[in-house]
């Protein structure tokens, strides 16, 4: 039976699904031993979303803001200030216990305008930017980084408000949709600009939403369907990205979710096509592509921090990102797996993105793993430690690990073969038969 807090909404994309918003919803703050290794990556920049950083003065000017976008959604709608209070009062303590500690003191009113002036500035936003032209004077126009930094700032763990009670006020303020368009709908598209999801709202449905770091997640997973057991032992590559090359591992990218709708037929088995789809088979391994770009590592951490903070959340993205820790030890791996097509970075030199995939995992508690990964480094280890595959490795690292002595050494090879063909030849010239 459906949990009664659950409660199914209508959304219409290409045809009909409907996904439920949980109010068991819990709203973290991302604790010492993560926060610790990059502060800033779980701290807004620009605006404040719920209680956890509610109040910090480096905020006013967007709460200013947020005042003009309730008055703004007051007009567009025709709802009042009492409305609006009337529905969030009964949801008051309900909402209050999404929060897990408590980090700030906020009576009664002061909480209700906050949700208040919260929701009013997302829903200003989600509509200006899915359906209007954005006036000339739009606060957030003013400077170039500063909506893409609202973007950024509005899926940190510690920035969040329950999706629920985004719901109930775009309910009140729209009972038949904006535009017949959800808010499910105008969440996705709105979201989408940042290009950190291969999935599509309608491959979400019968999903529970939390919030929207919690949605961030969802668009990176399997359908839950397709999310596959997870067993409580562990084990993970034992080998660098260019160790398995040389030991014949072949590297490829897997393809998108485009790709594989236009090859139709051709990909009919049971796989996924998410950014954590990995695949081992025949010597090659299937790497979804990865674009390191500013603000990728923010996204990744917080996520990771939600797995981390949330014991009914399995592991399974910050699995992923165990593995390509282990794949990565140096800039040659980095590398290589742009050269392969795997890795595009926007960041600079390589340096950058090494030194970024190994201090994600600082601090992160592994619980259990998932079952098709600790499947797929069992057969990599195993391929690399194949006789033939080990030795031509072993090979390669002594004699051809840079242009000049594998140059050399393959004139070593050239002489050794010369010299014993001369050695030949004068053998059997001396032992000739001699002439009479």
């Amino acid at each position: 039976m459906e949990n009664s807090a659950s409660r199914e909404i209508q959304l219409e994309i290409t045809g009909s699904a409907s996904i439920r918003t949980s109010t068991e919803c819990r709203i973290y703050k991302v604790p010492y031993h993560l926060r610790k290794w990059n502060e800033e990556a779980y701290t807004p920049q620009v605006i404040s979303i719920g209680p956890i950083h509610h109040g910090n003065n480096k905020f006013q000017t967007m709460e200013k803001h947020k005042e003009r976008c309730f008055e703004s959604l007051k007009q567009r709608t025709g709802i009042t200030l009492e409305d609006f209070e009337r529905d969030i009062r009964p949801m008051e303590n309900s909402i209050r216990q999404c929060y897990v500690e408590t980090v700030v003191d906020l009576g009664s009113d002061d909480f209700v305008k906050m949700i208040m002036l919260d929701v009013s500035f997302i829903l200003e936003l989600f509509l200006k930017f899915n359906s209007e032209s954005w006036p000339r004077e739009y606060p957030l126009l003013v400077e170039a980084w500063l909506l893409d930094t609202v973007f950024r700032d509005l899926l940190l763990l510690e920035n969040q408000l329950p999706f629920f009670v985004i719901e109930k006020l775009f309910n009140l303020a729209f009972p038949y949709g904006s535009n017949n368009r959800s808010l499910i709908q105008l969440t996705f598209d709105f979201f989408k600009t940042l290009n950190i999801y291969d999935r599509t709202p309608i491959s979400i449905a019968n999903e529970e939403i939390k919030h929207f770091t919690d949605l961030l997640r969802a668009f990176q997973l399997p359908e839950s369907s397709k999310l596959p057991y997870r067993g409580p032992d562990t084990t993970f590559p034992k080998y660098s990205a260019t160790q398995l090359h040389e030991a014949g591992v072949k590297f490829t990218k897997a393809p998108t979710k485009s790709q594989l709708n236009e090859a139709g037929a051709k990909f009919t088995k049971a796989r996924t096509t998410s950014v954590l789809d990995l695949d081992f088979k025949n010597g090659e391994l299937e790497i979804p592509t990865l674009t390191f770009e500013d603000g990728m590592e923010d996204l990744v951490r917080n996520i990771m921090a939600l797995e981390q903070c949330n014991i009914r959340l399995d592991t399974y993205f910050t699995d992923f990102y165990i593995i390509l820790d282990h794949l990565i030890d140096t800039t040659k791996d980095v590398e290589l797996l742009i050269k392969k097509g795997i890795i595009v970075n926007c960041l600079g030199d390589s340096e950058t993105v090494t030194s970024m995939i190994n201090k994600l995992n600082r601090g992160i508690i592994r619980r259990g793993m998932n079952a098709n990964y600790f499947n797929l480094c069992e057969k990599l280890n195993a391929f690399a430690e194949g006789f033939w595959n080990r030795n031509k490795a072993k090979l390669i690292r002594q004699y051809f690990n840079s242009p000049w002595k594998g140059t050399a050494t393959i004139a070593a090879f050239i002489i050794l073969a010369l010299t014993l063909l001369q050695t030949i030849f004068t053998i059997k010239s001396s032992i000739g038969p001699k002439r009479v």
